[in-house]
């Protein structure tokens, strides 16, 4: 069965941090971009960062310099730190494979051949 597992998210004060990471069974994420999205409660999906098969990276502006996207593809798992977070953070957090396409300087999920079913995190004192 082929399927993406998100893991690492929950409840972290502002400021603090959380490691995601997104693992994959049935298939290697070694040819696939990693995608990471996100969506609140009554907002739109938002593309949050991308890591492509060869490394380069993509951040959406209200993460950059914040979040670090990374992949171990031995472990073929791929990780989001995310550091200084912000009540604003607060969503469920998906990972997709596929392509990073990236549109007027915004992540969309144009190419995703596969999704994960999401991880809460809550950005909250």
């Amino acid at each position: 069965q082929l399927q993406l597992v998100e893991s690492g998210g929950g409840l972290v004060q502002p400021g603090g941090s959380l490691r995601l990471s997104c693992a994959a069974s049935g298939f290697t994420l070694d040819n696939y971009a990693i995608n990471w999205f996100r969506q609140a409660p009554g907002k739109e999906r938002e593309g949050v960062s991308c890591i492509s098969s060869m490394y380069s990276t993509y951040y959406a502006d209200s993460v950059k310099g914040r979040f670090t996207i990374s992949r171990d593809n031995a472990k073929n798992t791929v990780y989001l730190q995310m550091n200084s977070l912000k009540p604003e953070d607060t969503s469920v957090y998906y990972c997709a494979a596929g392509a990073c396409t990236i549109v007027g300087g915004k992540l969309l999920p144009y190419g995703v051949h596969y999704w994960g079913k999401g991880t809460l995190v809550t950005v909250s004192s």
